[in-house]
């Protein structure tokens, strides 16, 4: 297993936002966490990454909320215990987030963007190959490689983000709601472009809003609902059970 996750539950104060959830990644798979808004999806991202632990260090003594956030359970990834590493040594790892809307340098140029991913090359053999590989899946990036970043639409900033993901070169790639805000053209070829990241061997967990598009690209899904997954299976499998279909999915 690349990614394990058991019993993983977080707290703000005394606000639950995960309860006791279990999750596995293998590597080589494209895997799915489905679920209602408020379910606790990107915070179980972020705890993967090592933010949560991070934010509660570094806001000791400043905003109460992220002080008091209490985590429990156990992260592993290619089986070394990674819940207690800050975010840098866990990307160092292979480990890489790509965050909700992207959140780009957006005084910054979408080459300076990418470039700013790249820390993690050896040399710049490595971040010339990576950069090669960003162009070929987003030639729109190479053409708005000079424009300021905060200046790009939604879904440029989306590919941006995926992008500058991609320049570290990860083993698991964690994608959170990559087609928030995007026009329907624009999100189908978004995730075109997810799965032509797959097919190039990149091991993916995607947490996605529109369970359509989460099912088809998936080989296997997560529904999490209140911090805890509460199904896994196939998207045939999953869509057969009517409780989770209407409760869970919305469908």
């Amino acid at each position: 297993m690349l990614l394990e996750i058991k019993d993983v539950s977080v707290s703000y104060d005394t606000a639950m936002v995960l309860n006791e959830a279990n999750l596995g990644v293998d590597s080589g798979e494209l895997v799915s966490l489905v679920g209602p808004n408020g379910a606790g999806k990107s915070t179980l991202l972020r705890t993967i990454a090592g933010l949560i632990n991070w934010e509660k260090e570094i806001t000791k003594g400043m905003r109460k909320e992220l002080a008091n956030i209490t985590f429990q359970g156990s992260i592993t990834f290619e089986g070394e215990k990674i819940d207690k590493l800050p975010p840098h040594e866990i990307a160092k790892k292979g480990l890489i987030l790509c965050p909700e809307r992207g959140r780009p340098f957006g005084e910054l140029t979408v080459l300076e963007n990418l470039k700013a991913g790249a820390h993690l090359c050896k040399n710049r053999e490595e971040m010339e190959e990576n950069l090669y590989r960003v162009y070929e899946l987003f030639p729109v990036l190479k053409e708005r490689r000079k424009q300021i970043s905060g200046t790009l639409s939604g879904g440029e900033r989306a590919m941006l983000a995926i992008g500058r993901a991609l320049m570290y070169h990860p083993k698991l790639l964690c994608i959170d709601e990559p087609s928030t805000g995007l026009a329907p053209k624009v999100k189908n070829d978004l995730f075109q472009r997810v799965k032509e990241i797959y097919a190039l061997g990149i091991t993916i967990l995607l947490v996605e809003q529109d369970i359509s598009f989460a099912f088809d690209l998936a080989s296997r899904n997560y529904v999490l609902s209140r911090g805890k997954v509460i199904a896994e299976g196939t998207a045939e499998e999953l869509l057969k059970d009517e409780t989770i279909r209407k409760t869970y999915l919305g469908l």
